[in-house]
């Protein structure tokens, strides 16, 4: 991070009274942004644009995507996760199969079956399918079979609809990649595998209910291992990619060469930009085809880009730049798609590099992220470090970012954009009668299933937000505590008493309207009690809301007005409370403003927007519950560089109930 941003704004000082400092700024009690704007020079300096009028300025017409609200109103939109469910251990793979069902899979090798419902899902059953890592799964064209590989050498085959596992293999290597290579309705199931444990690039093609002999061994295909590969159900054709950066298209039948049949398909490989990965020394992660297998996008490593290649031609016919350094550059010129507090970006970035480092199993933990299409094949959506990206490939626009504000760093994804449900015959009568139960029928549920890096819980995005007043909720508790759980929940429980007796509710009377807080007496006792103190004693009454930042926060309880004032209840600073329960992962959260660890005083603040990089350094002792809008008329008032409101807003009282 560059010294141009250690500003008063990222400084958690306290300010002295009459204290110069640098720029006319002065250090503030009070937690720092995530953005600070800095005056620019109204002199422009550089050549001017071209003359309007002038040869060459003809403007291209822009591409539009016919219909695209409707198919942005068919994929999930909210910003935040609407529920997370659990495993054991990290989970590695997700995917949703043809008939509606979501399998999640976790390193500790165990495999979890959920149906979807017409509003989110719902478990059906538990596989503890393997003693060791998944490192590789596969679902059928048709969605009926479903196949995990692990490395401790064996191969489990599961009949999806009737949530039973129906063969497994003994092999007597170490399987990497696994992919189904039959299509639609064709009775023998054909599951295609590599090993690692050779120097080739060997695939042997199994039959998935038989004895585990290889039915054929395609061993001509490549010259170096192969780790992912790819199949379409429409064209009848394999595609994978080696080690070394070399991708083929083959039919899964003798002789396994290039398809004929495929009316247009391209001949020669020179033709074609399949070289792009040997050439830019890169190795492809994932290959997902389009719905209709016109297009697969890929992923690849150490590069870091989004390519979308033609399937018939094998022309690349979009790329998009995900590397860090492309991120820092648009971090620094403010183009990004979201703009981040220069600390949250480090901690960000330092993530990112940690994904591409082996781990002790030789598995890089990047090469788990992959990118998928929507059911219209015009959007391409995949994890960044920014949050989830949905790209309109027509356009060439971020057109969606969800999960922006999350603590996780999302990694594998899965999307469900399932047709409502059938409600049969409708009446006259029915279509008249405005019934919610009718009309809920007809509505989509589109989820993003998403995987988190290290994270022990699947996450899903849906059209709707968490509810504020069920934060709590959404993270389902479906696993049992493990001992090491149980004991550290007890320690708490023992160290937090019987119920508290302080208020659990307050309402500020400002001169601009009334804000409704829930207050935390037992995740935060002693701001609690001081809050409530300040309160019923008249200590708030006709405070000043002194520092207002727009898209972050507004901050009062300064009895002097100008951020240096203010003291607790008892006379003196009083520590930190921090909980695992709270977290500044949405707006409307109240914490207390402190100049440093455990000084917290009698200045509090209520942000306006997510705020996780104030988690461990700010304690949360309330949420807004009500009167949001007045927080944001507050919020929007106009300020002096001080960022203090040119006009007073102050608080007439405050109850407590």
């Amino acid at each position: 991070m560059s010294d141009a941003s250690q500003d008063d704004s990222s400084v958690l000082g306290k300010r002295e009274r009459g204290e110069d400092e640098p720029n006319g700024m002065s250090d503030e009690i009070g937690p720092p942004p995530a953005d600070v704007n800095q005056d620019e020079s109204d002199e422009d300096v550089g050549p001017m644009p071209m003359p309007a009028g002038a040869p060459g300025t003809t403007k291209k017409k822009r591409k539009v995507l016919p219909h695209e609200r409707v198919y942005l109103e068919h994929l999930p939109s909210a910003d935040q996760y609407y529920k997370s469910f659990m495993h054991r251990d990290a989970l590695n793979f997700c995917v949703m199969t043809k008939t509606g069902f979501l399998i999640t899979t976790s390193v500790d090798g165990h495999l979890k079956l959920w149906k979807k419902q017409d509003t989110g899902i719902e478990f059906v059953k538990h596989f503890r399918a393997h003693s060791s890592p998944i490192v590789g799964v596969s679902a059928s064209a048709d969605g009926q079979l479903f196949a995990s590989i692990s490395e401790d050498g064996s191969a489990k085959v599961f009949d999806v609809m009737n949530f039973d596992m129906i063969n497994m293999f003994n092999l007597d290597y170490r399987p990497v990649a696994c992919c189904y290579v039959h299509k639609r309705g064709q009775a023998q199931g054909l599951l295609a595998m590599r090993s690692s444990d050779q120097g080739s690039g060997t695939i042997r093609i199994y039959d998935a209910r038989g004895d585990g002999k290889p039915l054929a061994v395609v061993d001509k295909l490549h010259r170096y291992p192969v780790h992912l590969m790819a199949y379409s159900d429409r064209f009848d054709t394999v595609i994978s990619a080696d080690e070394n950066g070399f991708v083929e298209f083959w039919e899964p039948t003798e002789p396994f060469e290039l398809p004929k049949k495929v009316p247009g398909m391209w001949k020669y490989k020179s033709t074609t930009d399949l070289y792009e990965f040997k050439k830019t020394k890169s190795v492809p992660t994932c290959i997902t085809l389009s719905p209709d297998s016109s297009s697969f996008v890929t992923f690849s490593l150490p590069d870091r880009f989004i390519r979308i290649f033609s399937f018939i031609t094998g022309k690349m016919t979009r790329k998009y730049d995900e590397s860090l350094t492309a991120i820092q550059e648009m971090q620094q010129a403010g183009t990004t798609a979201y703009r981040v507090d220069d600390m949250e970006f480090g901690r960000r970035l330092a993530l990112e590099r940690e994904l591409e480092l082996p781990e002790a199993d030789g598995r890089i933990p990047a090469m788990w992220s992959n990118a998928i299409w929507d059911e219209s094949g015009a959007f391409v959506i995949y994890p960044t470090l920014l949050g989830i990206k949905v790209v309109n490939t027509v356009t060439n626009k971020v057109v969606r970012l969800m999960g922006k504000d999350e603590a996780v760093r999302f990694m594998n994804l899965a999307l469900y954009q399932g047709a409502p449900a059938k409600k049969g015959f409708t009446t006259l009568a029915m279509a008249a009668s405005a019934n919610p139960i009718l009309a809920n029928k007809e509505a989509r549920d589109p989820t993003l299933f998403c995987t988190g890096y290290k994270k022990q819980r699947f996450f899903l995005f849906t059209r709707s937000e968490p509810e504020d007043s069920k934060v709590s909720d959404r993270d389902v508790f479906n696993e049992k505590p493990t001992r090491e759980e149980q004991s550290i929940a007890t320690a708490t429980i023992t160290n937090k008493g019987g119920p508290s007796p302080l208020a659990s509710s307050a309402v500020i009377h400002t001169t601009v309207g009334d804000i409704h807080i829930r207050l935390f007496p037992k995740q935060a006792p002693k701001a609690v009690e001081n809050f409530v103190g300040h309160a019923r004693s008249g200590y708030f009454e006709g405070v000043i809301f002194h520092r207002v930042i727009a898209k972050f926060m507004i901050q009062t309880g300064d009895p002097l007005g100008d951020g240096t004032g203010g003291t607790s209840i008892w006379g003196r600073d009083f520590e930190d409370e921090f909980s695992d329960d709270l977290r500044h992962d949405r707006p409307y959260t109240v914490s207390m403003a402190n100049a440093g660890p455990n000084t917290n005083g009698s200045q509090f603040f209520i942000t306006t927007t997510a705020t996780p990089w104030l988690d461990k350094k700010h304690s949360i002792f309330g949420r807004v519950f009500s009167g949001l809008e007045v927080v944001h008329e507050i919020e929007n008032v106009k300020v002096n560089k001080m960022e203090k409101p040119l006009e007073d807003i102050k608080i007439v009282n405050i109850d407590v109930d």
